[in-house]
């Protein structure tokens, strides 16, 4: 699939696989090759996971429409080689009703930092929680540009990185300020600044 579309997801949302599906049977043996690979990535690519282990189940009997579920993966490893990700739950310490942070990057496909960690603050949303984590994110992605690039002995580069929160994500396009979100400390809106830098 050298030179294939990129995509920004492993899977289609909703996605509905069955052992029963109609289409016509692929080559087995090219299929669990496939996906045998793509079990293998899996330890150091948490991300793919749940996909992978959804088109496993179907190693028996491939199908056409399996076929094009893991073509869809390996479209998103093709544009996911090097990024960022960021997640955090809402206030799931239940003694002091902080949140937790996750962050990972990625390069050439593999893991190169990674973080769990508790958030300093109690978010009053899971907007400024989810906020509150990309910003950590990008001060670590700009770290690691810097030193990527200061490695290579070229430019700086803007790791991608992923927010799976619409409002954090709104928040983040606005450089508006807006009662709803003054609050949040102004160290936070560095996320901000990286967005519209590039």
């Amino acid at each position: 699939m050298a030179g294939c579309n990129p995509c920004q997801v492993p899977m289609a949302t909703r996605l509905k696989l069955s052992k029963m599906s109609m289409e016509p049977l692929v080559d087995a043996t090219a299929y669990r090759s496939i996906v045998g690979s793509l079990r293998y990535l899996v330890n150091t690519r948490p991300d793919l996971a749940f996909a992978v282990g959804y088109v496993s189940r179907f190693l028996e009997e491939p199908r056409k429409d399996h076929l094009a579920a893991v073509k869809q993966i390996l479209r998103y490893v093709a544009g996911t080689k090097s990024w960022g990700l960021s997640d955090s739950d809402f206030a799931g310490d239940v003694d002091a009703r902080k949140s937790t942070t996750g962050i990972i990057f990625f390069l050439a496909n593999s893991p190169i930092t990674w973080q769990s960690m508790k958030q300093k603050v109690v978010a009053q949303s899971s907007c400024e929680a989810e906020y509150i984590a990309a910003a950590n994110a990008a001060c670590q992605g700009v770290w690691l540009a810097r030193v990527l690039a200061e490695v290579h002995g070229s430019a700086p580069s803007v790791p991608m990185l992923k927010v799976d929160n619409k409002s954090a994500i709104a928040l983040i396009k606005n450089s508006v300020l807006h009662g709803h979100s003054k609050h949040i400390e102004v160290k936070y809106h560095l996320v901000r600044e990286s967005a519209e830098k590039g």
